[in-house]
């Protein structure tokens, strides 16, 4: 095993162009470095942890495909939301038993799962609090996954992380996104139907309509009747 570490380093030094083909023996002494025989029992001793540490990996993902096996049709169902992968599906469902109808609502599970954003009332007011603490494997896993949609281009989930991202930041357009995905996830595995992608421009549709919503309520409070109607068309 050892002996076979010293081969790269003779390759790499016959890799060597130019001026530096002059210099091969110095090369070859730069990179093997000194290496004694006290170096040689250190690497020797983690590298059979490196073994041991993947055996153990190995056992253990052979138990989780085991265990996973009676939830196969639900992972592949997760899968099909942008950012989560099977490793995410498969936290999902061993953090919640797959069983939908423990959680009431969507908002249940997002809350139990510390990514739905509290409120706090002060003068009437509603104010954003800090996110409550759940279940810290499910909700590292959704912001994992969140992170990755945040990236994906032409969807729903990507279009509203950038949205968001430009507003309110990242931190909390990531936990929007986590929301978002388990929301979704809460739907499917309640209704069995596969993930249907909205596309970016829904956001937009959305963004609109919630600022026409704002500006009516902002005319009311102020003692006006608003009538919405298409403009005149330009002569």
């Amino acid at each position: 095993m050892l002996a076979a570490l010293f081969v790269p380093l003779f390759v790499k030094a016959q890799l060597a162009k130019g001026k530096l083909r002059r210099k091969l023996p110095a090369l070859r002494k730069a990179l093997e470095g000194r290496f004694r025989a006290h170096h040689a029992f250190l690497l020797e001793r983690m590298l059979a942890r490196i073994e041991d540490l993947e055996d153990d990996i190995n056992a253990i993902s052979a138990r989780v495909e085991d265990q996973i096996d009676p939830f196969a049709a639900a992972v592949e169902l997760l899968c099909t939301i942008p950012g989560v992968q099977r490793r995410t599906a498969e936290v999902i469902i061993a953090e919640t038993g797959g069983d939908m109808s423990v959680f009431p609502t969507a908002g249940h599970l997002a809350s139990w799962a510390g990514v739905c954003p509290g409120q706090r009332e002060s003068g009437g007011k509603r104010k954003p609090a800090r996110t409550r603490k759940g279940s810290p494997w499910l909700r590292a896993t959704l912001i994992e996954s969140a992170r990755a949609a945040s990236r994906s281009k032409g969807t729903y989930l990507g279009e509203r992380y950038r949205r968001l991202a430009r507003r309110r930041g990242d931190r909390k357009a990531i936990i929007a996104i986590a929301h978002d995905i388990l929301t979704a996830a809460w739907h499917m595995l309640s209704t069995g139907e596969i993930y249907r992608e909205q596309g970016p421009a829904i956001v937009s549709e959305r963004d609109a309509a919630n600022a026409r919503r704002r500006a009516i309520r902002q005319l009311e409070r102020l003692g006006h009747t608003v009538t919405l109607g298409p403009l005149p068309e330009a002569a």
